[in-house]
């Protein structure tokens, strides 16, 4: 898909407020990051990225230890998932952009915030998301496609939580990207850093497991 899209984006600019606490122990709105949400064109501009938060482990709310360790993300993007960690995210996808195929080792849940979009399954299911509607990933193989009617981009909020690696008759499935030939164009490290990543988490729980 080329990098230019003939569909102009009709979505509104995405901004996030994470609140904190005063020295008098009061919430507040945190100021250490700006409101308005950076946008990461991913394969070459086709799909639109913007990272809404993270974190590793059990959450360090103390002295906003979290959110030092987002902002280090928004200068350094994480892979899709963060080991033991939580990535909040929203995807924008122009018009009937497809996904390549694809499996993480984590719990996803992904809600449709504008347009409508089609999940598609390694089954071939299909179902059809309009606005508000939830998707409960749990490390299964799929893909997004926008559907939005008369040509118009889709946007959606993803939170993926890692999990332990599926397990179907006794062996570990490891997350892979099913259509070679859009993964070739995938040029983001995101995704070369995701396989590396959740590979890593699979001979993890089997090192566990055992």
């Amino acid at each position: 898909m080329p990098a230019s899209q003939p569909t102009p984006k009709d979505l509104r600019p995405v901004h996030r407020y994470i609140t904190t606490h005063d020295e008098h122990g009061k919430a507040i709105i945190s100021r250490t990051i700006p409101s308005a949400a950076p946008v990461k064109d991913i394969n070459d501009g086709a799909v639109q990225f913007s990272l809404m938060y993270t974190n590793s482990r059990l959450p360090q709310l103390s002295q906003d230890a979290d959110i030092a360790f987002y902002q280090n993300h928004l200068a350094n993007a994480p892979a899709i998932t963060i080991p033991e960690g939580t990535v909040c995210r929203v995807c924008d996808f122009p018009p009937t952009y497809p996904s390549p195929m694809h499996r993480t080792i984590s719990l996803d849940f992904g809600v449709v915030l504008e347009g409508e979009v089609e999940l598609v399954l390694d089954s071939g299911e299909r179902q059809h998301l309009y606005r508000g509607d939830v998707v409960v990933q749990r490390g299964t193989n799929h893909a997004w496609r926008s559907v939005s009617p008369g040509g118009g981009w889709s946007r959606m909020l993803f939170v993926l939580q890692t999990s332990q690696a599926v397990q179907l008759a006794s062996e570990a499935i490891l997350p892979f990207v099913e259509d070679k030939a859009k993964a070739a164009v995938l040029k983001s490290s995101m995704i070369s850093a995701l396989l590396v990543d959740a590979s890593g988490l699979a001979q993890k729980s089997t090192s566990a497991a055992k």
